[in-house]
């Protein structure tokens, strides 16, 4: 009995596997093709169904040396933007989810709640207050519309709270003792036992950053700011969709997120899965 629930649970595993890989792997061999061919044969179960009859690079060069659409610009951009709110993220959000666990303060409960009863807001309700806010601190069409409203996120402080909150008192209390300051406390012994957890925020936070599109599109006008997302939604346009350039164009912009996954992935399931401080 025991190996046939085995051998199911590892057969649907496969099969999710295989499912979950196959979009991925289309839009891969899509890029390579022509456009000609790219609608060609999916209305048959065969294998130039992912593979290219005639495989060509010419889409990505089209991509990365398209002078009016400069690739390689928007990546740096989004890069620089994503890793900049990440590193903010983690710094802001880890000492306040440890104000909340472990500080002892008035009001510490209501403050607590509020923050949690912003999780229910949908984004979308607050993009015009952000827009007009933005619009008066006069930081539309620059990188502060973009990093400033992104450095606070509410749950990166529960995640990281949860993860305080089971941090022995007597470990603080000893470091206390043997007469180490708050700062160095949370600098020396609280944030290296929370690396699972501020991986897991950092990936969830970079990659938010990269695939975000509606907020660069509504504060970014200058075509040398803008964010790669908004970048491969224009090779869509009145004239049509060239759907050969938004999938080379796709790809691209994946592989630096599936390379940063694959080197963390231990970090962020652990991070995703731990209740306590293993000892």
């Amino acid at each position: 009995m025991n190996r046939f629930a085995s051998f199911a649970k590892y057969t649907i595993m496969i099969i999710i596997a295989i499912v979950s890989i196959i979009p991925i792997v289309w839009m891969i061999t899509g890029a390579s093709r022509p456009y000609e061919e790219l609608f060609k044969y999916s209305n048959s179960f065969n294998i130039h169904l992912f593979v290219p009859v005639h495989p060509t690079l010419q889409n990505f060069k089209d991509v990365i040396f398209n002078e009016r659409n400069p690739f390689l610009t928007y990546i740096g951009n989004t890069l620089f933007v994503a890793s900049i709110v990440t590193v903010l993220v983690l710094l802001i959000n880890s000492m306040a989810a440890f104000a909340f666990a472990k500080l002892r303060f008035r009001g510490k409960a209501i403050v607590f709640a509020l923050f949690m009863s912003a999780m229910i807001i949908p984004g979308e309700v607050t993009l015009v207050p952000n827009y007009l806010l933005m619009h008066n601190f006069g930081w539309l069409d620059s990188y502060k519309a973009l990093i400033i409203p992104s450095m606070l996120s509410v749950f990166g402080i529960f995640l990281l709270r949860q993860f305080f909150a089971e941090i022995p008192d007597e470990i603080l209390e000893a470091a206390k003792i043997d007469g180490a300051t708050m700062p160095r406390t949370f600098a020396r012994i609280v944030l290296p036992a929370a690396v699972p957890p501020m991986i897991t925020l950092g990936l969830m936070t970079f990659l938010g950053n990269w695939d975000s599109y509606l907020w660069p599109l509504i504060v970014i006008n200058d075509d040398k700011k803008q964010m790669i997302q908004v970048a491969i939604a224009a090779f869509s346009s009145a004239e049509g969709t060239d759907w050969s350039k938004i999938l080379a164009a796709s790809t691209i912009s994946t592989v630096p997120i599936l390379i940063l996954f694959l080197f963390l992935q231990r970090y962020y399931i652990q991070g995703i899965t731990a209740s306590g401080v293993k000892g």
